[in-house]
């Protein structure tokens, strides 16, 4: 129950429902036990009218009258308020189930990307999908069970001492060993439990990404491998399933031989006790009564425990990642207009899952208004320096300023919407074309979107396109072209009017001509916004003020094209053979 007790903050915000549910689950409980004892005063009644001759025939039948018309009305209400506490205790953890899927999707936005590059998509979903709803399955089923359980256990077993003690002590007397049996036998279903998700998890994945990279995967006509490693690990996930499912197929058998056992004894015992006078018929009637009532209740015992053990497993891989704590904060720090000078101090970056030294003592600093073109070979470190900024991703050393102010210390909220930023891995939605560049700035005009489609130079092609803006795009884009799709994410930063516009390797797919004609858009707009890019053309670095250049995580050079060109070798050979290839303009 450790990692249960995560979910106390919630049961908590709703405990006034809880508390309301558990008076009504008591209330219910009352009027359900009603009926045994009314069938056992009834038969009593009969007994002692047909034996002893007590009693008139119009008082008996009056007596019984009164007792079925108690018997129908009082299940009726137990049956009214059982329908209240359901709706008191299942409509709560719905709620809960609400919160705490939101509070996962808050976390994981959060979360670094380096959080991402170490865990999978398909395995991220299965929490927040398959161990989410186990975890509400204990905060309603399990605990409108075991409310409902203890309280029929107390007031049922309390009136049963009363009445008969010897009878009770020994009609409950197998529900102890029910309990270590229960015990024993939950802690395998926790392992195992673990275990499934876990498999889950991996098929859930494995899925994921085999309908992502479909193109790939016939393109290679490696569908029957794909196909054999599903059925292995489908195969593998069924028998890990069956395994749960042969441990948790115990629990019934067991308590209803034992309830069995009960009834036994309270034939054998009850029968006994009565021919000795001690009791009456009617009592051992409703003794009868009373443990096939409890059957229920002690059989979901074991449902509940399988429901608990299930979802401290599974609140249990939520909180691996709920615990992960980032630097930045979305929600806190400071919020002040950002101006977009930037500045790095000794900053150190180092990859978890790899060791790699992506940054090694990186110290610059860019003036609000300027641009920079950051340099250098596949694997330098440049589109982490753009991470690092937009607060993607935490150096491992150092710090880094916005506007003189540490990184740590922002809004990260309010600083990431000053900020317009071109993924170097284009991801589009599948929407229309218009709301992907919306996506930028929700609330723009149909003039805003038109103006940044055409400083991105794509409003041309857009128009070509049947519906326009209004074209539906297929999953990440698929039905436009490389070049297309970058351009529409360059529209989608455009429109926000950032402080700080970020092409990580933004024009790679365009053309020369095309990305001059981007670059002078981008020049044209008022210089009222920090330009920073990686690439590898000459041709859209020398019209930046500084130019840096990076080699294994570290700053070589550092100026403009002119300083470069005399003082940088690596700057130098890249000129000269893109110069051969007329790529510079």
């Amino acid at each position: 129950m450790k990692e249960l007790s995560y979910l106390n903050k919630y049961l908590n915000k709703y405990k006034t429902r809880i508390i309301l549910g558990l008076l009504i689950t008591i209330i219910a409980r009352i009027f359900a036990i009603v009926t045994p004892n009314l069938i056992g005063d009834s038969i009593t009644t009969l007994e002692n009218f047909y034996i002893s001759k007590s009693l008139s025939t119009e008082l008996v039948k009056e007596k019984l009258l009164f007792n079925i018309i108690v018997i129908i009305g009082s299940a009726i209400l137990a049956g009214i308020f059982t329908f209240i506490m359901r709706q008191m205790l299942i409509n709560v953890s719905r709620y809960i189930e609400f919160d705490l899927k939101n509070e996962i999707y808050s976390k994981y936005q959060e979360l670094s990307s380096e959080f991402y590059k170490i865990n999978r998509v398909g395995d991220l979903m299965n929490r927040v999908s398959e161990d989410v709803s186990k975890v509400r399955m204990y905060i309603g089923p399990a605990i409108m069970y075991t409310i409902n359980t203890v309280t029929l256990f107390v007031i049922v077993i309390t009136y049963m001492i009363v009445v008969a003690p010897k009878l009770a002590l020994y009609t409950l007397a197998p529900l102890p060993f029910l309990s270590i049996l229960i015990y024993f036998i939950s802690v395998r279903i926790n392992i195992k439990s673990t275990i499934v998700q876990e498999f889950l998890s991996k098929l859930t994945t494995f899925t994921q990404e085999s309908f992502s990279g479909v193109k790939i995967i016939k393109t290679y006509t490696v569908e029957n491998d794909i196909n054999h490693k599903l059925d292995n690990l489908a195969s593998t996930c069924r028998d890990k399933n069956m395994s749960l499912a042969k441990i948790q197929a115990w629990f019934f058998p067991l308590m209803i031989l034992l309830i069995g056992l009960s009834n036994v004894l309270v034939v054998f015992i009850g029968g006994k006790e009565y021919m000795n006078g001690l009791i009456e018929l009617g009592v051992l009637a409703e003794f009868i009564i009373y443990v096939n009532m409890l059957t229920w209740p002690v059989a979901t015992v074991g449902w509940v425990s399988s429901i608990i053990q299930q979802a401290e497993a599974s609140q249990r891989r939520i909180n691996e990642f709920l615990k992960n704590k980032s630097i930045y904060s979305l929600d806190k720090g400071s919020i002040t207009e950002i101006k977009g000078q930037i500045e790095f101090k000794d900053v150190e970056f180092v990859y978890k899952d790899t060791n790699i030294i992506a940054l090694n003592k990186v110290s610059f600093k860019l003036d609000s208004n300027s641009s920079l073109a950051i340099m250098g070979d596949v694997g330098a470190g440049k589109s982490t320096i753009l991470e690092l900024i937009c607060g993607i991703n935490n150096p491992t050393k150092g710090e880094i300023f916005v506007d003189n102010i540490n990184l740590k210390k922002h809004n990260l909220h309010n600083l990431r919407k000053s900020i317009g930023y071109v993924p170097q891995n284009t991801f589009l939605f599948s929407d229309t074309i218009e709301n992907n560049i919306l996506f930028g700035k929700n609330n723009a005009k149909k003039h805003e979107i038109i103006s940044a489609a055409k400083s991105a130079f794509i409003e041309y092609d857009i128009k070509k396109f049947d519906k326009k803006y209004k074209t539906m795009l297929g999953e990440r884009g698929v039905n436009l072209s490389g070049g297309q799709k970058q351009r529409i994410s360059i529209s989608r930063a455009l429109i926000k009017n950032p402080k700080i516009l970020i092409l990580d390797d933004g024009l790679s797919s365009v053309d020369s001509e095309t990305e001059e004609i981007i670059l002078t858009n981008i020049s044209n707009m008022q210089r009222n916004f920090t330009l920073i890019m990686t690439t590898n053309r000459v041709s859209t670095a020398k019209n930046c003020d500084k130019i840096m250049i990076l080699e294994n995580g570290k700053i070589t050079d550092i100026g403009s094209h002119e300083k470069l060109l005399k003082s940088s070798v690596y700057y130098q050979e890249i000129f000269k053979s893109q110069s051969a290839k007329k790529e510079i303009i």
